[in-house]
């Protein structure tokens, strides 16, 4: 089969699209033939070679596929050969040929294209975690988005709305994205630069935010907490300039204005808690089934495509959710 393999730690010079073996399930899995493929920040993360995103090279990227079930592994229900399905896999997602855990790979509705369906195991199912289960968003919150203009950001302003509405304020790292984040649902946009900390509080009347969604590592933490209304929550979901994190908040700070800091990794999720991760897939799906959820997606070609799509998310210049069309 085809597959996108990342050779070593670097960037799109290490990224090639090889022949290699389809994988077979072993117990509690499935195989998949991929019809189109996520792209996530994650795997930009793991090409650069930063620590606990790669175990060794070379390595299979790719995290959310939807397709059909190509093969059932020992002891798995609920599924049958030919079902369309949307799965989170380890890795490897990136391929014609992907395998995934059975609890992870979830069927898609009547209706929704597999198109749309590829952006939920990862993209929009964390962006469903961070609000509720990590977030506790409550209709009326405001919340703050850093990366506002990626794939996340976008599926976050999708989902605000569905959840009783807010208001959103983004953040992005360059200012000609702003106006992109306000067209995908923000109410304000804004650079992060030297005025951000004026911009937000002159947004919110002075009265802060109730919820920070923070893919920054520790970068904007002094930031967030300096915004943060009282009770405010402040989740941490990422770490995407590969950054040194620096230590938490000592608790006086925190306690000072009840405030909450929570970390999310969807990895780890879907390692201790696969069934809670698999709940958020169904659910997003459901949302797109019934067509109050529409996610844009910008379709790239082929898997050679992949290695630039990565270059422009790395230097923050991609807007909105990435998919592949692998076959089909």
């Amino acid at each position: 089969m085809r597959a996108l393999v990342m050779t070593a730690a670097g960037g799109s010079e290490n990224s090639q699209v090889q022949e290699i073996d389809a994988p077979r399930p072993g117990p509690g899995e499935v195989t998949i033939d991929v019809a189109y493929a996520g792209l996530n920040f994650v795997d930009v993360m793991a090409r650069r070679g930063d620590g606990g995103y790669t175990a060794a090279w070379p390595h299979l990227p790719g995290k959310e596929v939807s397709g059909t079930v190509r093969e059932l592994g020992e002891g798995v229900t609920g599924l049958a050969v030919g079902d369309r399905v949307v799965a989170a896999p380890v890795g490897g997602g990136l391929a014609e040929v992907a395998i995934a855990a059975a609890v992870l790979t979830v069927p898609v509705p009547d209706g929704v294209p597999l198109r749309e369906a590829a952006a939920v195991p990862l993209g929009l199912a964390t962006a469903m975690l961070l609000l509720g289960d990590a977030g506790r968003f409550a209709a009326g919150d405001t919340v703050l988005v850093h990366s506002a203009g990626g794939g996340i950001g976008h599926a976050i302003a999708q989902l605000v709305p569905l959840l009783g509405g807010g208001r959103l304020i983004g953040t992005v790292g360059r200012p000609e994205k702003a106006a992109a984040a306000v067209e995908a649902g923000y109410d304000h946009a804004f650079a992060r630069d030297a005025d951000l900390l004026d911009a937000v509080r002159e947004a919110t009347g002075g009265k802060g935010v109730d919820l920070v969604l923070d893919p920054l590592g520790t970068e904007a933490l002094d930031l967030d907490l300096d915004l943060a209304a009282h009770g405010g929550r402040i989740v941490l979901f990422g770490n995407a300039g590969g950054g040194a994190l620096d230590a938490l908040p000592p608790l006086g700070r925190l306690m000072a204005d009840n405030l909450t800091v929570t970390g999310f990794s969807h990895r780890a999720m879907a390692a201790g808690d696969p069934a809670r991760l698999g709940r958020a897939i169904r659910r997003v799906l459901d949302l797109l089934a019934g067509g109050g959820l529409d996610l844009p997606v910008t379709e790239l070609a082929g898997l050679e495509a992949v290695p630039a799509a990565h270059d422009a998310m790395q230097e923050r210049r991609a807007l909105g959710k990435y998919v592949v069309r692998v076959s089909g």
